[in-house]
């Protein structure tokens, strides 16, 4: 089944040029079917790109998911035009008196503010109060993962001792877990980031279980007893250049950055990446969208607590 994006969405064409079943709004009122409600807040200042990475693993499932894009209102994004926001995007108060069966909260690059120092942060954390009681199904990505087990556990951020990044090795540490069932022994993620969790305080913090973790990369999915919350660390929606490109615009900046770890074949930043996270990612949001969403969530979307 397709996901379904509204008519002129940017990602309408890649993911079509991709071989991704598309479904338009036009042709997706014709159906007589329920789609699932996903809501993704985007806090990533490069939305198109974004935007699509999601759809991208979203509408590879055989379920019907009709995707609607939010960003804040207290942050004025300067990488993307404001029409784009105007035709595509709504805002938290277009949302709010409304229930979605999932939600994703986007990573963003302000991980090395404190969290009360970013400009939206009092509207995202009314954002993740409102998802409790409207959202069945929560998904947290890299700083969304940071920003949602602050306010909803009092878990710190860590600053690391370098920054974080590349692609790399993860294992299952709960083996009951179905938000990994089918995975291989070994599975690669993409991370970018300069803090990490204090990985202490999630171990011993009542309701939360450690899903999944890299010996490299720490702790990397966390979930509540009931899947309503799951926290994500690293960036497995990352598309093949992904990566490629913020470390070309760092050296460009003249910022220090290393090569990204396990990701250019020899360290050869001259050579094409291989993609070694793509198979496992669309598993990921099958098994959230299929176990954790579908499978649980209420027909009639008043009904969610």
């Amino acid at each position: 089944m397709p996901i379904r994006i509204p008519n002129d969405l940017p990602a309408v064409k890649v993911l079509t040029d991709e071989n991704i079943f598309v479904m338009t709004e036009t042709r997706a009122l014709t159906q007589d079917i329920r789609p699932l409600k996903i809501l993704l807040l985007n806090l990533m200042p490069k939305k198109i790109e974004t935007e699509t990475q999601f759809s991208r693993l979203l509408g590879n499932t055989p379920l019907q998911v009709e995707l609607e894009l939010i960003h804040t209102k207290s942050h004025q994004s300067k990488n993307v035009s404001p029409e784009h926001l105007l035709s595509f995007y709504k805002t938290f108060d277009d949302v709010k008196e409304r229930n979605f069966d999932g939600m994703i909260i986007t990573g963003a690059p302000v991980e090395q503010l404190p969290f009360q120092q970013v400009e939206y942060w009092q509207e995202l954390c009314g954002i993740m109060e409102w998802s409790k009681s409207h959202v069945h199904s929560t998904f947290h990505i890299c700083w969304g993962a940071q920003a949602g087990l602050f306010y909803h556990f009092g878990i710190e951020k860590k600053p690391l001792p370098q920054k974080l990044f590349g692609v790399f090795p993860h294992v299952v540490e709960y083996k009951r877990s179905i938000l990994f069932r089918g995975f291989d022994d070994c599975f690669m993620v993409p991370h970018s980031r300069h803090t990490g969790l204090d990985e202490a305080a999630v171990r011993r913090t009542p309701g939360l279980k450690v899903l999944a973790s890299s010996p490299e990369a720490g702790i990397f999915a966390i979930s509540t007893g009931n899947g309503k919350q799951i926290f994500i660390t690293g960036h497995p929606e990352y598309d093949a250049g992904t990566l490629r490109s913020e470390y070309e615009r760092d050296l460009a900046e003249g910022r220090p950055i290393a090569l990204p770890q396990h990701y250019f074949p020899d360290d050869d930043p001259a050579r094409a990446p291989q993609v070694t996270w793509r198979s496992h990612a669309n598993l990921l949001y099958s098994n959230w969208l299929n176990y954790f969403v579908y499978q649980t969530t209420p027909y009639d979307l008043s009904q969610i607590k």
